[in-house]
């Protein structure tokens, strides 16, 4: 029955769904899942990478996690080449925001932003929707630290702790028993580590298989975004109990 009206974004069904949409959102289901908890002190972003072939050349650069301005960055769940479009419009609004009115977008304003461009691709005939879920980590002197989920539909919202992608069932209901309202960074970390590890498909956490991001106040009261070096997470993985160190021969 569904099939009638599944060929278009722009056709409702009789239950008043847009089935296109949702099977965006399956999409983001079947990619490499990624956690963000809001702490006192930062927001924690944790990425699978999907490591698809040995063959393949492991880039430098970061594959789930990416810095939209100073203040704000994301990680990524679903199509990658569908996120770097709407990573690259988020850059501009920034960009031009701070322009016009010399101070950093508000995150919120950023993300609505952004999800009222994925929300144009679920109305119009001949588009496609964006096949991608971002978390959003940012600070503005508005609300302090905040973490947004945004999905295809151009839904989004504000979150304490939130799982996209792969398993992200079972990763939100762990994390909706063991966040605490006043967790630390460090603990953040912790949590999110050992929330991956529970749910990911892999058998071993490894740090070729994670990215770490955090957003924090430095020292001077900048806004700073730092991603995890390989090494600095692999000793953490061990430090918090998630994966063994390796064996000396």
């Amino acid at each position: 029955m569904s099939r009638r009206y599944d060929s278009r974004t722009t056709i409702f069904s009789p239950e008043g769904r847009l089935y296109q949409v949702e099977y965006a959102m399956e999409a983001i289901g079947n990619a490499g899942s990624a956690i963000g908890i809001l702490s006192k002190d930062g927001v924690v972003l944790v990425g699978e990478k999907k490591v698809t072939s040995k063959l393949l050349q492991t880039s430098t650069s970061t594959e789930k996690m990416y810095k939209i301005d100073d203040h704000v960055a994301c990680a990524v769940a679903g199509i990658m080449s569908d996120a770097n479009i709407l990573i690259n419009t988020a850059r501009v609004q920034a960009q031009r925001y701070t322009l016009s009115y010399q101070e950093p977008m508000p995150v919120e304003q950023l993300v609505q932003s952004l999800c009222d461009t994925k929300q144009g691709y679920t109305q119009f005939g001949g588009l496609r929707p964006f096949g991608v879920s971002f978390l959003f980590a940012g600070w503005d002197k508005n609300y302090g630290f905040q973490l947004y989920m945004s999905d295809p539909s151009g839904n989004y919202g504000g979150w304490k702790a939130a799982a996209v992608g792969a398993n992200n069932q079972a990763a939100q209901s762990m994390l909706k028993q063991d966040y605490k309202e006043d967790i630390t960074r460090e603990e953040a970390v912790q949590l999110a580590l050992k929330v991956l590890s529970k749910t990911m498909d892999s058998t071993s956490l490894t740090s070729d298989k994670l990215e770490l991001a955090e957003v924090f106040l430095s020292s001077s009261g900048k806004v700073k975004y730092q991603v995890c070096t390989p090494d600095a997470l692999s000793k953490m993985l061990i430090k918090y109990g998630v994966t063994q160190p390796p064996v000396e021969t």
